[in-house]
């Protein structure tokens, strides 16, 4: 008969020959763990585009994770179709001038910070002060792409999307008067058609409105160098408040202030 004490020592022996192999093989596998992980380091350190990729395969992973938490398709395409910009990255002229509209028109000062860098822009090409064409804006839409007036002048610069369709064939069509970017772009040069028919800014701005033939054009030129002389003071670092009153032509919370006769507007961009 085999002693209690023998038994014991028989299980105590067992038991330390399997820790101890546990034990060899964990470390073992941990240090192929760490072989492995520092082969990959050096594999990933001279194969740079091996990182990206897997850099890539992981973003994409975890964005989708974070897709099907939140219940969303996924778009990452999403941020190229925004009209927006930081105004911390424009010159402190312009980052000036889009914190103040912003103010002004309550709009949010990342769109507006696009759109006053696209009018500094192309007020260059065109040989136009980049504040009267904020100025127009203002006055016509209040910043708001979407404004439509009640004979059809659409977006930010309220063009006549009818009259110059031929102008839009530039962007991809009409739709693009909703584009903020083409619709800025083909207004100011609606704009500047004016002002070099009429021979002057205001008679221009009157031209614009569709007031050239009229003997009133319901105050619309006095407010937008009203605005247009605003706006340069505050780009040249002048503390204007924002809080002035700047009723807008149309598309204001209040109701549009039309022109005697709205259908003079249609007219006179038939002009241009």
């Amino acid at each position: 008969m085999t002693a209690p004490g023998t038994i014991l020592d028989g299980v105590k022996v067992f038991a330390s020959d399997v820790a101890q192999g546990f034990f060899e093989i964990t470390h073992n596998g941990f240090a192929v763990l760490g072989l492995l992980v520092v082969v990959a380091g050096l594999g990933l350190g001279t194969r740079p585009e091996l990182r990206e990729a897997g850099e890539l395969h992981l973003m994409d992973w975890l964005q989708a994770r974070k897709a099907d938490a939140m219940g969303l398709v996924p778009d990452l395409t999403g941020i190229a179709r925004s009209t927006a910009a930081d105004p911390k990255d424009l010159p402190d002229q312009q980052a000036a001038v889009a914190y103040w509209l912003s103010r002004k028109y309550r709009v949010a000062p990342e769109p507006l910070s696009a759109i006053v860098a696209e009018a500094y822009e192309i007020g260059v090409r065109a040989k136009l002060d980049p504040t009267l064409i904020l100025a127009v804006m203002a006055i016509e839409s209040g910043f708001n792409p979407f404004a439509q007036s009640n004979v059809g002048a659409q977006g930010l610069m309220q063009v006549m999307t009818k009259v110059h369709s031929d102008k839009y064939e530039l962007f991809g069509g009409r739709l693009a008067a909703f584009d903020p970017v083409s619709n800025l772009r083909v207004g100011v040069r609606v704009l500047q058609e004016c002002i070099q028919r009429a021979g002057s800014l205001e008679a221009g701005l009157r031209y614009y409105v569709g007031a050239a033939n009229l003997p009133d054009d319901g105050g619309y030129a006095a407010k937008v160098l009203a605005e247009h002389d605003r706006l340069k003071q505050v780009a040249a670092g002048r503390n204007i408040s924002p809080f002035g009153a700047t009723p807008l032509r149309t598309n204001s919370p209040a109701g549009p202030a039309p022109l005697p006769d709205n259908e003079a507007r249609v007219a006179a961009a038939s002009l241009s």
